[in-house]
């Protein structure tokens, strides 16, 4: 039994102490371009260079082309509301990332739910649904994390997270 118990423990020693960094991958679609990507953009502590300008590139304003710099904070959430969920690989559906001044107002002239100073213009903010995840479910997640604002769009069938100030709507 003694040495049950001592082969467990230095199991458990060898197990706790890794080397390896821990590995933070998104999974996505976008809603307009048809586009997938699936990348790993951080490394332990490290965001991956190419990676987040990757990322930055797939979520462009889809209407001008336009790339801009993403906070990352804002993949770190995307990445943990899929844990939240419970499936830390599932595809994450983009309707809107990045928006230029332009598109914004565009869109604001349209409907009355766009804000004027709308996170998207300064890479902070997406709007998002996870297939097979009921999107109140999603928003409820995005709360419970407190990392940032979080709107609900039931009539559209997405939710909006950001990394600003946290609020709800």
């Amino acid at each position: 039994m003694g040495s049950l118990s001592a082969r467990t423990s230095d199991t458990a020693t060898r197990v706790g102490v890794s080397s390896a960094p821990e590995i933070h991958r998104l999974r996505l679609y976008h809603t307009h371009t048809n586009e997938r990507l699936e990348i790993v953009y951080r490394k332990g502590d490290k965001y991956v260079p190419s990676a987040i300008e990757e990322l930055e590139h797939f979520l462009r304003d889809h209407r001008t082309g336009t790339v801009h710099h993403f906070d990352p904070r804002l993949f770190d959430l995307l990445s943990d509301l899929t844990a939240s969920v419970g499936d830390p690989d599932a595809e994450i559906d983009v309707v809107c990332g990045y928006r230029t001044p332009w598109s914004n107002a565009f869109l604001r002239s349209r409907s009355k739910a766009v804000a004027q100073h709308s996170l998207h213009m300064q890479a902070m903010a997406i709007d998002i649904r996870m297939p097979g995840v009921q999107t109140a479910k999603l928003r409820d997640a995005a709360l419970q994390l407190h990392r940032g604002g979080v709107g609900y769009y039931r009539s559209n069938d997405f939710i909006h997270v950001d990394v600003g100030r946290v609020r709800r709507w």
